[in-house]
């Protein structure tokens, strides 16, 4: 038995196909990513934008079309915040169904709860006492808190912010290879969102999701080829990401694209990936985390959206 889930990021869309195991856990067989932009400029247009869409709706037939190869079921997609708040977003749905790849829309608060449980039910950080999962995207990113008791993991703490990546290029610090200023507004306007939603001190593991994670690792090993085993479960310290955003700030998006280890297409927003998750392990203060190379998309394949 074969599933297939497309997760339609603001940024990218990822793939993850998987297969049931004896053992009544899913494996992944295959798993891809390409980058798209859906979400590009969305956050100042209220819209998002023919190219976006175009992009987008072709990695959608290329992700259904390799799913079925694969032989899985009919792929759940899944889209986030851009679909939540650009104005057309019904007319990039209806062009999804048309073309025989339909996606539903995911509240923020579904994102979060599914993000959290890849994480809870990770072996790697099933046991920990209390875990603070952070998952930065294109248009939101996530934070939730949780203790472990009887039943396993219980979120305390869960919100979904209004501030990505992209956001912040069409804003704050839309410069390629911004300026001190640029960066210094950047980081007063997370700080602000992180205030404004209580975010609470963690006192046990924080594990970051998503390609602002992974990439970083990726870069730091200069790894050429994916190898998900050598990300998953590794660390990154607060101050190793603080010198990687000055650092891919003081680059331009050619001068970003070309160090080694970064996935093609990331060079437009890793550096501000790098400053979401620099001012969010501030907001919890805490000193480091480990990387998840899972995501939503393996909750909602493993457990669905009623779980």
């Amino acid at each position: 038995m074969r599933r297939a889930v497309v997760d339609v990021g603001s940024n990218s869309v990822l793939l993850v196909v998987a297969e049931l195991c004896e053992d009544g856990r899913w494996r992944a067989v295959y798993e891809s990513s390409e980058v798209t932009g859906l979400g590009e400029g969305t956050k100042a247009t209220g819209l998002l934008g023919e190219e976006g869409m175009a992009r987008t709706l072709a990695a959608l037939r290329s992700c259904f079309a390799m799913a079925r190869e694969l032989g899985s079921e009919p792929p759940i997609a899944a889209a986030t915040m851009a679909a939540r708040i650009a104005r057309n977003a019904d007319e990039f749905l209806r062009r999804a169904r048309e073309q025989g790849t339909p996606v539903i829309v995911l509240s923020g608060e579904d994102e979060a709860e599914l993000g959290f449980r890849a994480v809870a039910d990770d072996p790697l950080f099933a046991s920990e006492p209390r875990l603070s999962i952070v998952d930065p995207g294109g248009q939101s990113t996530e934070i939730v808190v949780a203790e472990r008791g009887p039943e396993g993991h219980r979120p305390v703490y869960r919100r979904s912010f209004p501030v990505g990546t992209l956001g912040l290029r069409s804003g704050p610090i839309p410069s390629p290879a911004p300026p001190i200023p640029e960066r210094l507004a950047a980081m007063e306007e997370v700080d602000r969102q992180f205030e404004a939603g209580g975010v609470p001190p963690a006192e046990g593991l924080c594990v970051v999701l998503g390609a602002t994670g992974t990439n970083l690792i990726t870069m730091r090993e200069r790894m050429e080829v994916w190898q998900p085993e050598r990300v998953h479960g590794a660390w990154l310290e607060y101050e190793e990401v603080s010198r990687w955003f000055e650092r891919l700030c003081d680059l331009d998006d050619e001068g970003r694209a070309a160090l080694p280890g970064l996935e093609r297409g990331r060079e437009r927003s890793i550096h501000l990936g790098a400053l979401i998750l620099e001012r969010a392990l501030f907001a919890l203060r805490v000193a480091r985390c480990r990387v998840s190379v899972r995501g939503w998309r393996h909750s909602l394949l493993e457990r669905g959206l009623t779980d």
